[in-house]
């Protein structure tokens, strides 16, 4: 009786040994391309979902309105090697913005805006904090549940949620939202969860 138990035992242990290796062998090799403002992106909405996919062996390449060193809200800097207009997104699996003060600079350029519309329904598409509103300028979240930071958008002079709404989105309060191929989460607050339901449908 004791043999069995101690087999089952093991038994049990590969059995999770091997979901986690075949989840971890999933996300190995996945593409993801993170676009963010040059000045003012938020710190936890890179630096945290960067850390994350890096470390599941995602290849992650990180693109911005221009080429340098890019630089964080709180003092984050990062060596940005391509500008949006250098990179191709169906090269890609998923897509993130990054989110912060300088969003409105990523939502201005007429690149990064078609890279989220021609990545919608074909790729993971997502998006953190402010970064949502770029999605709504795509034309891509029609129908679609999301969420984003609330606060005012001073282009649109209404609140964020408002600017969703107007693209025809449904806004949900909640840290992160997943509807489809979209991703969206409202701060960061919730770039650890964000990350995690980006992976998650990157998965599938």
């Amino acid at each position: 009786m004791k043999f069995f138990r101690i087999f089952f035992i093991v038994l049990v242990n590969i059995l999770l040994i091997s979901g986690c290796s075949r989840e971890e062998n999933m996300l190995s090799g996945k593409k993801i391309l993170m676009i963010m403002a040059h000045e003012n992106f938020r710190d936890e909405e890179f630096n945290v979902p960067y850390k994350q996919f890096v470390g599941e062996g995602i290849n992650v390449t990180v693109a911005s309105t221009e080429k340098g060193t890019a630089k964080g809200m709180f003092g984050t800097t990062f060596d940005v090697k391509y500008s949006v207009d250098e990179v191709n997104e169906a090269d890609f699996d998923g897509i993130v913005f990054v989110g912060g003060m300088g969003t409105p600079s990523v939502r201005a350029n007429g690149r990064a805006v078609e890279i989220a519309k021609n990545s919608a329904g074909k790729k993971v598409l997502s998006a953190i904090c402010w970064a949502p509103t770029i999605l709504a300028k795509a034309d891509v979240v029609k129908d679609r549940k999301v969420t984003v930071w609330l606060g005012d958008d001073p282009e649109y002079g209404m609140k964020t949620s408002k600017v969703m709404e107007n693209a025809g989105a449904v806004f949900v309060n909640k840290e992160v939202v997943t509807d489809g191929n979209i991703v969206t989460g409202n701060g960061p607050n919730a770039a650890e969860k964000f990350a995690d339901a980006v992976m998650e449908k990157l998965s599938d």
